[in-house]
């Protein structure tokens, strides 16, 4: 059930995400960069372990927190998914879908990985958004026991370097050589990372591919050798800190890079007003989510874009959402859609901040 609109319906709902860390100039050395980031860490350090979470060691049990960062569009949330063995992070050609910090948990064994996948580092722009971005990725480096630095197999731009400068050497790093199914001439990857050593001392090396079982797999064997012995945090079937709410704006706002290409800009954003939750009216029916979301643009070409000729795109968007949604929580969904044109948003803290960015 999917009733799409375009009428003015104020946003009445705001997504909240906890406080992140650090700030760093992307202009200047990597030295100076991290110099800063050390000063600002040393500060603002915060306890990344949940409420609740047991304190005790328990025999056998592994447990850590591993961060993964990269450069915008390199993989990182089809890396996080695979990892987690479920889609709870948005994915889409379109760089920075990623906008909040996510954390998935993967439990296997007696080892329990708790992942964080971060947007990537932004470089180009330096309005409120991005500011807003870039901390939450400094953040999610500040209190981990491993970093996978994701970058394309064979390639490493000033993008890249810009992402390693924030690093430190106390947190082993993987190297996390993604999308090894589009290099041709695998002999070229040796020397690529032979070069690779001498930017970072990397604890390993990882070729792969994070569409590939196997490679997936093995990367759990190798994160599974960092992770302290300490009691897990989540329960063993838990996949994501992040609420059904939150999941539903992420949903639709992938859904809408996915449908409109490279036409509408990234600074497009959504709000969920409503997300209300019915109980089976009988025995054996599934549990239903009414759920209202206003998408957020820039200017009213960009709005006309997103309704489309006669409404269809943004039916659409909102089909797509609602049946990825059913069969990500296994429920009925009925969505409705707004789209409100909100001028310089972006470079706008205060509303930044009203619209769930730190």
């Amino acid at each position: 059930m999917t009733e799409t609109k375009s009428s003015k319906k104020p946003a009445t709902a705001k997504t909240k995400i906890a406080p992140e860390k650090v700030a760093a100039q992307v202009n200047q050395t990597g030295a100076e960069v991290q110099n800063n980031l050390e000063e600002l860490l040393a500060g603002m350090r915060r306890d990344m372990r949940p409420a609740g979470a047991p304190e005790a060691a328990v025999a056998g049990q592994r447990c850590g927190l591993i961060a993964i960062v990269g450069k915008p569009n390199v993989g990182k949330s089809t890396l996080l998914n695979a990892l987690v063995g479920q889609k709870i992070s948005i994915t889409s050609r379109k760089a920075q879908t990623t906008r909040h910090r996510i954390t998935g948990m993967h439990t296997v064994g007696a080892s329990q990985f708790v992942f964080v996948d971060t947007p990537g580092f932004q470089t180009l722009h330096s309005n409120a958004l991005n500011k807003s971005l870039n901390k939450t990725v400094q953040g999610a480096v500040a209190d981990v026991d491993l970093i996978l630095f994701v970058v394309e197999a064979g390639s490493f731009t000033p993008a890249d370097a810009r992402v390693l400068a924030l690093l430190g050497k106390n947190i082993p790093t993987l190297l996390i050589a993604n999308k090894l199914d589009n290099v041709h001439r695998r002999g070229d990857i040796a020397p690529w990372l032979q070069n690779m050593q001498v930017k970072h001392s990397f604890a390993e090396f990882v070729p792969m591919s994070a569409k590939s079982a196997k490679d997936i797999e093995r990367l759990l064997d190798i994160c599974a050798k960092y992770l302290p012995e300490q009691a897990w945090w989540y329960a063993a079937d838990e996949l994501t800190d992040r609420s059904e709410r939150f999941m539903a704006s992420e949903m639709v706002r992938e859904k809408l890079f996915r449908l409109t290409g490279d036409e509408l800009p990234y600074t497009s954003t959504v709000i969920i007003d409503k997300f209300e939750e019915e109980a089976p009216q009988k025995k054996g029916q599934k549990r239903l989510l009414r759920i209202a979301a206003t998408i957020v643009v820039e200017r009213d070409s960009h709005k006309a874009m997103v309704i489309g000729d006669k409404g269809e795109r943004i039916k659409r968007i909102g089909m797509e959402t609602r049946v990825e949604l059913e069969k990500l929580l296994d429920c009925k969904v009925f969505i409705e859609m707004w789209v409100k044109v909100r001028s310089g948003w972006a470079d706008d803290e205060a509303r930044v901040r009203s619209f769930g960015y730190e």
